[in-house]
C-alpha cells in the first residue's frame, strides 16, 4: 500500500490559524498559496456578512464572525483573528491588532472598538451588553442594556481576561492575565485581579 506524501500545506494552514502572526513573515513561496487562500476566505465572508477587511488581514478558517446589517464588523489593515474566535458586531478594530485564539467579542447594541496596535490574548471575553436583574422576572426574560466598550491604542489584554459592558481602557494600558475589568482603566496603567486594580505604571518599566 503506497504511503501518501505529507500534506505540508494543510499543516501550514493549521499553524497559521493558531499562530497568525507567522502569516506576516511568510516567505514568497508560501505567500503564493497563502495570499489567495486568505483572499478567498475573506471574500466569502464579506459576501455573507457585513464584514470589511483592511489590506493584508488574516482570518482563521474556523473563526466565526457574525455581522448583520447595522451590526458591522470592520478590521483594519494587518489585523488578525485566530482560531476558534467568536465575533458578533458591531465591532470596529483598528490596524495591526491581534485577536488571539478562543476569544469571544460581542458588541451588543453600542459596540466594541479596539484601537491600533492592541493585543488581545487568547481566551479573552468582551461583552458590550448586560441583563437586568429585577427579582420579579427570570434573568432570561430581562431586558438587555448596552453602553459599549472602548479599548484604546497599544493596549495589551492578557489571557483569559473578562471585560464588562460600559468600560473604557485607555491607551497603553496593560491588563494582567485572568483579570476582570469592571471599571475604566487610565492611560499607562498596569492592572490585575478580580475586580482589577492598578498595580503599576507602564512608564516605570522603561
Amino acid at each position: 500500500m503506497p504511503v501518501k506524501p505529507p500534506d505540508y500545506q494543510s499543516q501550514h494552514k493549521q499553524r497559521l490559524a493558531w499562530m497568525p502572526w507567522l502569516y506576516f513573515n511568510l516567505k514568497a513561496k508560501h505567500l503564493e498559496w497563502a495570499t489567495p487562500w486568505q483572499q478567498q476566505l475573506q471574500q466569502q465572508l464579506s459576501a455573507l456578512e457585513t464584514v470589511a477587511f483592511g489590506e493584508h488581514c488574516f482570518i482563521a478558517p474556523d473563526a466565526q464572525l457574525f455581522a448583520e446589517p447595522g451590526r458591522n464588523i470592520e478590521l483594519g489593515a494587518r489585523t488578525f483573528v485566530a482560531a476558534q474566535c467568536f465575533l458578533h458586531g458591531p465591532i470596529q478594530i483598528g490596524e495591526d491588532v491581534a485577536i488571539n485564539h478562543g476569544c469571544s467579542i460581542d458588541g451588543g447594541k453600542k459596540g466594541v472598538t479596539i484601537g491600533n496596535h492592541s493585543r488581545i490574548a487568547n481566551g479573552v471575553k468582551i461583552y458590550a451588553f448586560n441583563h437586568g436583574m429585577h427579582p420579579d422576572t427570570p434573568v432570561w426574560q430581562q431586558n438587555n442594556t448596552s453602553k459599549g466598550i472602548r479599548i484604546g491604542q497599544d493596549v495589551w489584554v492578557g489571557a483569559n481576561c473578562c471585560i464588562i459592558d460600559g468600560v473604557t481602557i485607555a491607551d497603553h494600558a496593560v491588563i494582567g492575565m485572568g483579570s476582570v475589568i469592571t471599571k475604566d482603566i487610565p492611560k499607562w496603567a498596569i492592572v490585575a485581579g478580580n475586580p482589577a486594580k492598578i498595580i503599576g505604571d507602564r512608564r516605570d518599566k522603561a
